[in-house]
């Protein structure tokens, strides 16, 4: 396979750029250490897969995803993330990556286990990402299932946390708008307390979501 690899340490490229070109016989054909450097090289390589890291500078994995998806299609996504919350499992799931190594852990064999799947046409996600996914599906007080997508686009910058005057700002809404949302929140949540929210939002991990960028490819 022909594969690009991004990932913001230089060390851990180093490694999986290892694993790929020497212990597995792919073809490396590009790597990047930021988002938008990332489109550019995937733009350029077209490649089979990407191994895509999600906290990058300059535009997070998501966006990479989101800003590849409409002129790449048949590119496949191996996500290697250190995030492995609520929020990154739905956002996976909703991006229809081909796979999820949780970097916490997992090991290198995981990574082998994931490229020789989506090689032979399969999915790989690792256990710790399909306990989440269970649990989300089971639970039916989800953020998921409770919120609509506004909502959870106000609760994301809720925890990072920004002003409600910010978070008007930033969605195009009045602060108005943004305070009813916030009270919705709290009420489909069961939560009593802007704190509780915050604390929420940062558990569950939708502060990483909570700057997308704009809908539309970035690749020509």
């Amino acid at each position: 396979m022909r594969i690009v690899i991004v990932e913001d340490h230089q060390i851990f490229r180093e490694v999986l750029r290892k694993i790929c070109a020497i212990d597995l016989g792919h073809e490396v054909v590009g790597e990047a250490g930021d988002g938008v450097t990332a489109v550019e090289v995937i733009a350029r390589t077209r490649p089979d897969v990407v191994l895509l890291d999600l906290q990058l500078p300059a535009l997070d994995g998501f966006g990479v995803m989101a800003a590849t998806a409409g002129a790449a299609p048949e590119i496949k996504f191996l996500i290697l993330s250190s995030h492995c919350d609520a929020f990154t499992v739905h956002r996976a799931e909703e991006m229809r990556v081909q796979g999820f190594v949780d970097k916490n852990t997992s090991s290198v064999g995981a990574v082998k286990e994931a490229l020789a799947a989506i090689q032979q046409g399969a999915v790989w996600f690792s256990p710790a990402f399909r306990e989440i996914k269970a649990a989300q599906h089971h639970d039916p007080a989800a953020f998921d299932k409770v919120l609509s997508d506004r909502e959870c686009a106000v609760l994301a910058r809720v925890g990072v946390p920004l002003a409600d005057a910010e978070i008007a700002a930033e969605l195009g809404i009045s602060r108005e708008t943004v305070e009813k949302h916030r009270a919705n929140i709290l009420r489909k949540l069961g939560l009593q307390t802007n704190l509780e929210l915050v604390r929420y939002a940062q558990a569950k991990g939708l502060t990483l979501g909570a700057r997308p960028p704009g809908k539309g490819s970035l690749i020509p």
